[in-house]
């Protein structure tokens, strides 16, 4: 592998706008606004603040702080460093850490000051490996194309699961479960006919396939609301401006080793995690991933997570929807991603904002996920099927596929029983798999062949 890039096979979709393309203001505004909707960025919080039993306040800044911190980091990462179409957000992996630190810290808000502590202390790190080069150099040993493709493959099928069943099958108050599935059915149902249309009519359609998931949402919120399901009274009674906490000034922070250790650990996983994101959009976009793209990006990595410790959030990381996304509208253009920061500053700098994106059913949401994560996965069966599918590799591409869904379907109750920094790996179905691709591509011999007499 050369030195300077990491190699990316040909692309087989159709942009219509490359990375660098600019895009009229509007324009990136409304692509922005797509990539927010689809990345659920408040459902972390939500989880954190339900554990800790936070009171409302306390919640609503939380989630006000993940919108804050994963804007500036997107502007960061997009715009800056990375320059790249990726979009930061919170991310799920180090939720069981957060509220294991803070239970054991103190009740309410001051039991996340040690969390905060650490989510600085450990982005620092983070930072360190990205002037380093340490973890790019060993993206670059370990993860030729055969494992690439195969990290690509398996984000896209862990999320699948995810939206089938959290946003989808999961059923909430007084709502069934046949309602779910139509009312993904229709956002799903939509957003396939946009694009299909689009792509049918060529520049003359361009506008159903770059407007196709808000088109598809809007459809969704309208059947809905037919069913008592989707309602603006909450987010009429919201306010439209609230002011956002600093950490030392009102925002609790504490320095606690052992907490320090953890968050470092889970900063670890997390990078394994993002640089499956990242080469998902490199496979997209078809453009390889330099040597100085992996640096800045990791050095963007450790910047969002320091901001989200200044603000009181979350350890924030790439988000693979955004690729899928991508796919769909044929938009790459970093422009898009500006609106998207755009919007997640102003959406933290509103509770009335915040409260519509939150209003918006889950199966609505989960219609277009669904969708989005498939698109995902193909992107990187389309890097594996470009190389050589012997036996060894089938493989290295097969066992993480098995490794994915059987941490999806590992019991909790066992997981429960397990030493804890196992528990925090395991959390992240990415990560493992994409561990176990790596080993068995260093391990397996290179002219394995099991049929051979």
């Amino acid at each position: 592998m050369s030195t300077e890039e990491t190699t990316t096979p040909h692309y087989e979709g159709s942009l219509l706008v490359r990375p660098n393309e600019p895009l009229p203001p509007l324009q990136a505004l409304l692509l922005g606004l797509q990539h927010l909707l689809a990345m659920d960025i408040y459902v972390v919080p939500f989880i954190i603040a339900g554990m800790l039993s936070l009171p409302l306040a306390d919640s609503a800044f939380l989630i006000q702080a993940t919108f804050i911190t994963s804007g500036l980091g997107t502007l960061i990462q997009s715009r800056y460093l990375m320059k790249l179409p990726v979009a930061q957000g919170p991310s799920y992996v180090p939720i069981g850490a957060i509220a294991g630190i803070a239970a054991a810290a103190a009740p309410g808000l001051d039991g996340l000051s040690a969390v905060f502590g650490a989510v600085l202390v450990g982005s620092l790190v983070v930072c360190l490996l990205g002037f380093t080069g340490v973890v790019r150099k060993g993206i670059n040993y370990f993860v030729p194309p055969l494992v690439g493709g195969t990290i690509i493959f398996i984000v896209g099928l862990s999320l699948i699961p995810i939206g089938l069943k959290d946003n989808i099958f999961t059923v909430h108050g007084a709502s069934t479960i046949t309602e779910n599935i139509l009312l993904a059915l229709v956002s799903g149902g939509v957003l396939t006919l946009c694009v299909m249309l689009g792509l049918h009519f060529g520049k003359k359609g361009n506008w159903l396939r770059i407007g196709s998931v808000i088109i598809a949402l809007a459809a969704g919120c309208i059947v809905a609301a037919s069913m008592g399901r989707f309602s603006l009274h909450a987010v009429a009674a919201a306010p439209w401006f609230s002011v956002p906490h600093v950490a030392f000034v009102n925002v609790p922070v504490s320095f606690d080793l052992p907490a320090i250790i953890t968050m470092i650990l889970i900063y670890i996983v997390l990078l394994a995690e993002t640089t499956g994101t990242w080469f998902a959009v490199s496979s997209v976009i078809e453009e390889p991933l330099t040597n100085r793209q992996l640096d800045s990006g990791i050095l963007g990595e450790g910047l969002s997570c320091f901001i989200g410790g200044l603000f009181g959030g979350t350890p924030a990381t790439g988000y693979s929807t955004n690729a899928g996304l991508i796919s769909i509208t044929g938009v790459a253009s970093r422009h898009a991603f500006y609106g998207c920061a755009f919007w997640m500053i102003i959406f933290g700098l509103s509770n009335k904002l915040a409260t519509f994106i939150a209003s918006i059913p889950t199966p609505v949401i989960g219609g277009v996920f669904v969708i989005v994560s498939s698109i995902i996965a193909l992107s990187g069966f389309r890097v594996i099927r470009q190389l050589e599918l012997n036996e060894r590799n089938m493989f290295v591409i097969g066992l993480p596929v098995i490794t994915t869904m059987a941490l999806y379907l590992l019991p909790q109750d066992y997981v429960a029983t397990l030493p804890q920094l196992v528990r925090y790996l395991l959390s992240s179905t990415i990560a493992t798999a994409a561990i176990v691709a790596i080993i068995l591509n260093k391990l397996l011999p290179k002219e394995l062949n099991l049929y051979k007499n």
